[in-house]
């Protein structure tokens, strides 16, 4: 069992957790504009819990392919009165997924207790210093090149090998920032500038990945990635469900510990099974 120490407790990882996805954007590639008013978010991270969310994630900057950088302060205003009212409303771990300091200072301050950073503290590692200040959980995850680049990368030989040298590094930087080991969880960042078979073979070899990475949980989010819709003949965003669904069992059945996602009840319930089957081969 791992446990995940954040800035207000210590979440016992005893079985696979969801992580539920609440964009306040507008231009978010499966949901954006769809939760970008505090009523709204209230109400989706409200459904969320009741769906079975374990954690919810807070993302005020759309990191879609195509996607523009967000200015600091417009994020911060997008995300800070969001998290302040679920905060204040429901007792449940609160994500903010930015990588920029300024916001994840703003959003611990607000009530996130989580801190989930697409570049690995590659593109701010001041955020090392906030989590290492404020005893916040830290996602590292994997990606290449910049926040503008990070999708059209020239796909690298061996994407495993990238993975475990990337996560080397972005673990590196936390611990030498006075970030603890047991605030870190590591993301293998599908769909970030990896082909549709890299991002297969990421899934199917989690286990090994998560081996290499023992003392740190692995958390995985495929959910209705461009991957599945190739996969599927092309199928638009809100028709992945059964394709993500899929991942998420091969991602548990890996040994994934965390799996974030859009769809929460359909998840949570089948990666429930799957943890109970998973249980049975130990």
């Amino acid at each position: 069992m791992h446990v995940w120490q954040t800035s207000c407790r210590k979440i016992d990882i005893d079985r696979p957790l969801v992580m539920g996805i609440l964009n306040v954007t507008p231009d978010s590639f499966s949901d954006g504009g769809r939760f970008d008013s505090i009523d709204t978010a209230i109400r989706r991270a409200e459904e969320m819990i009741g769906q079975g969310a374990d954690i919810i994630d807070i993302g005020g900057e759309s990191t879609r392919p195509g996607s523009r950088r967000v200015a600091t302060a417009e994020e911060a205003l997008r995300v800070v009165p969001v998290i302040e009212a679920i905060s204040k409303r429901f007792d449940i771990p609160i994500s903010i997924d930015t990588s920029k300091a300024e916001v994840a200072a703003l959003a611990i301050n607000a009530g996130a207790e989580i801190i989930n950073d697409i570049s690995g503290l590659r593109w701010d590692e001041r955020i090392a210093n906030v989590t290492a200040e404020s005893g916040a959980g830290l996602v590292l995850m994997h990606s290449r090149g910049s926040f503008e680049t990070m999708h059209e990368h020239p796909p690298v030989a061996d994407i495993v090998a990238e993975i475990e040298t990337g996560l080397d590094s972005s673990v590196a930087i936390a611990l030498r920032n006075g970030v603890e080991g047991a605030q870190i969880v590591l993301d293998i960042g599908i769909g970030f500038g990896k082909t549709v078979d890299q991002n297969l073979e990421l899934l199917a070899k989690l286990d090994k990945i998560g081996e290499y990475f023992s003392p740190y949980p692995m958390l995985a989010g495929a959910s209705r990635k461009s991957f599945i819709g190739q996969l599927l003949d092309g199928v638009s965003a809100d028709e992945r469900l059964y394709g993500s669904i899929a991942s998420a069992a091969i991602a548990v059945w890996n040994g994934a510990w965390i799996i974030r996602v859009h769809d929460v009840r359909e998840t949570a319930d089948a990666i429930k099974v799957v943890a109970a089957i998973r249980k049975e081969r130990q």
